[in-house]
């Protein structure tokens, strides 16, 4: 029987968040949901954040308890920048500590670029600054107690590659070009701020979902013209992408910054 190697970490103890405390954007979402329960299963303690200061307490208290662990919810709109230094200040004053983020909120618009206008064009590309005020937050608090964190930006297969015009056609609106503008943006984000923070030992990814439609949400005949695009021939669920999330919020991925981690079914790699 092999013994395990003098100061080398199990996978157990490289995943284990126990003691750590995240704070998850637009935690009460379909896909933000699934990241606060992975974050939380795997010991966490998480504040969950919404628009609705009501919301965000609710998701909190739905989240599995593992240990000591213990969750809160705060309001962050991440469009206005007061409430998010607000949101983010009783993140802290409540929780303690922030190590870290997810930064999954995201207020969305339906206008293709056949009709969105220059004002929505803009206001989509607000999450991105609401993305990054967040994270200079995060990034300035673990300076000040002189410890790490891990900042976790979601982005999208849309941030990578364009969509298929005929998988729209008839059915809805195309992907909104702002989405993709932002998306893209996001990506180039994180390895911004990786490569200033790295030695502060704040890292940046980024976590990009492929196709994960809400079947309550998506219109009626776009997912089986998705479904013929997918390499997997299926679409994502939730729960695929809280194995990534564990990874990039803990010591698994502690040499590891700047990068984006896609989980599309091989959408982006025909």
């Amino acid at each position: 029987m092999s013994e395990q190697v003098p100061g080398e970490r199990t996978v157990d103890q490289l995943f284990d968040l126990t003691g750590k405390v995240a704070l998850v954007t637009g935690a009460s979402g379909y896909l933000g949901s699934a990241l606060a329960r992975a974050l939380a299963e795997a010991g966490s303690s998480v504040v969950a954040s919404s628009r609705d200061l009501a919301t965000a307490r609710q998701t909190a208290a739905a989240l599995p308890v593992r240990g000591d662990a213990r969750h809160h919810g705060v309001a962050i709109d991440q469009l206005d920048e007061r409430s998010i230094e607000q949101g983010f200040a009783a993140a802290v004053e409540q929780a303690g500590r922030v190590d870290v983020l997810v930064n999954n909120g995201h207020s969305p618009i339906g206008s293709d670029w056949t009709t969105v206008s220059g004002s929505e064009f803009s206001k989509q590309l607000e999450n991105a600054t609401g993305y990054f005020l967040l994270a200079r937050h995060v990034h300035q608090h673990a300076v000040r107690h002189a410890r790490g964190a891990s900042v976790i930006m979601l982005g999208s297969m849309y941030g990578v590659v364009g969509s298929y015009p005929e998988a729209y056609a008839g059915v809805c609106a195309a992907s909104p070009v702002a989405y993709h503008a932002l998306k893209g943006g996001i990506v180039h984000l994180t390895r911004h701020l990786a490569v200033y923070w790295a030695r502060e030992g704040v890292r940046v990814n980024c976590l990009s979902p492929g196709p994960f439609p809400d079947s309550s949400r998506v219109p009626d005949g776009l997912v089986p013209r998705l479904v013929a695009r997918s390499p997997m021939g299926r679409m994502g669920v939730p729960e695929e992408l809280k194995g990534a999330v564990v990874f990039l919020a803990s010591d698994a991925s502690s040499y590891m910054t700047g990068q984006n981690l896609v989980i599309d079914g091989g959408w982006t790699a025909w």
